[in-house]
């Protein structure tokens, strides 16, 4: 049965997919960036070979760290079981393990999962029944979710890859990990985008200011993450509401962001760390 959830009982339930996972975990996803809450369950299962984790993400304009960027990559590349793959024209969200699985608005998105109004519909299936062409239970809703997205997922480009090798033990009944193979089409992406643009001077981040900048329109306003917007700008985006919605400008510096910023992530990745520094 399907059950409609939102605030606290979907950030609970989004966890819960991630905790019961032991032998498939799906995340479907066109932004990507870890809650600690998520990092932490997926350090406990960074030594289960038998673990499949999928991920898919996209929407980025060709520049992957727009989506998913290099921390969350060196934090998942050494499970030994894992695939991921990219999408550009991804904008659902889905997450699932081997019993369960959740239909969300939420991308897997820290600032999502903290400030944002986000639903999420989850129902209850057998994931590797499915796999295996013997689904056990679950209705309708269940089986047409799934297919669906398993095949966005195969038909989406494999750019990192990890497989484990085992060898036979105990006389051929037991299998023994030995390791994964590595299939690596990502960290040379990451390089060839690892080169900041530089800004004018008067542009140049300052910590000391407590003012921000709009960032549809440049314009100085309070310094405010959960409000990036002039009032006439955050009119025309509430039109839409599209919180992944490119902008045009970093909410803490001011200098152009070329589309990198947007209402659910308002300043450039490298300001992030010293717009802490404003109360």
């Amino acid at each position: 049965m399907a059950e409609f959830l939102q605030g606290d009982q979907l950030n609970a339930a989004l966890s819960r997919i991630f905790d019961e996972a032991e032998q498939q975990l799906v995340v479907v996803s066109p932004f990507i960036k870890l809650h600690s809450r998520i990092k932490d369950i997926l350090k406990s299962k960074k030594d289960n070979d038998k673990l499949k984790i999928t991920i898919v993400f996209g929407k980025n304009e060709g520049k992957i760290s727009k989506s998913f960027n290099q921390e969350e990559f060196e934090f998942l590349k050494d499970f030994p079981n894992i695939e991921i793959k990219y999408e550009p024209r991804l904008h659902a969200k889905y997450y699932a393990n081997e019993s369960s699985a959740l239909l969300s608005s939420m991308n897997l998105y820290d600032y999502s999962q903290n400030h944002n109004i986000e639903f999420g519909i989850l129902t209850k299936f057998n994931l590797l029944g499915e796999l295996t062409g013997n689904i056990l239970g679950g209705d309708t809703l269940d089986k047409e979710a799934l297919q669906y997205f398993l095949q966005v997922a195969n038909n989406s480009q494999s750019l990192y890859k990890r497989e484990p090798k085992y060898e036979e033990a105990l006389m051929g009944l037991k299998k023994k990990y030995t390791g994964s193979t590595t299939e690596d089409n990502l960290t040379s992406l990451y390089q060839e985008s690892s080169i900041e643009p530089k800004f004018p001077k008067k542009y140049r981040p300052d910590s000391k200011e407590s003012f921000g900048y709009c960032i549809r329109t440049g314009v100085k306003i309070p310094f405010n993450p959960e409000r990036p917007f002039c009032d006439k700008a955050y009119r025309s985006w509430a039109k839409y509401k599209d919180e992944n919605y490119p902008e045009k400008y970093c909410h803490f510096s001011g200098e152009e962001s070329n589309g990198e910023t947007s209402f659910s992530r308002p300043i450039l990745r490298k300001n992030w760390k010293k717009s802490q520094a404003i109360s």
